[in-house]
């Protein structure tokens, strides 16, 4: 049975949920139920087998330093 839970979060991040629910075709609800369905999954052991592509992914970012910065640097290389 659902229950009601509050949340006190930024107006700013408030709207970006919306936003991004609305994208989604999701409620802002259903989008934290999802995540927090995520919490109950038990971590990826390194057993777990991956796809080929998924596994030449792994690590690839380890080390990097990395910020929102380098990110916009990036698209606005990208959409020059």
């Amino acid at each position: 049975m659902p229950s009601k839970l509050t949340l006190r979060l930024d107006e700013s991040l408030i709207e970006r949920a919306k936003l991004a629910a609305k994208r989604s075709g999701k409620s802002v609800s259903q989008m934290v139920a999802d995540y927090f369905s995520l919490l109950e999954t038990p971590e990826v052991s390194s057993t777990q087998v991956f796809a080929p592509r998924t596994r030449a992914l792994r690590g690839a970012w380890r080390g990097a330093n990395l910020d929102e910065d380098d990110f916009r640097h990036h698209l606005e290389e990208k959409y020059r």
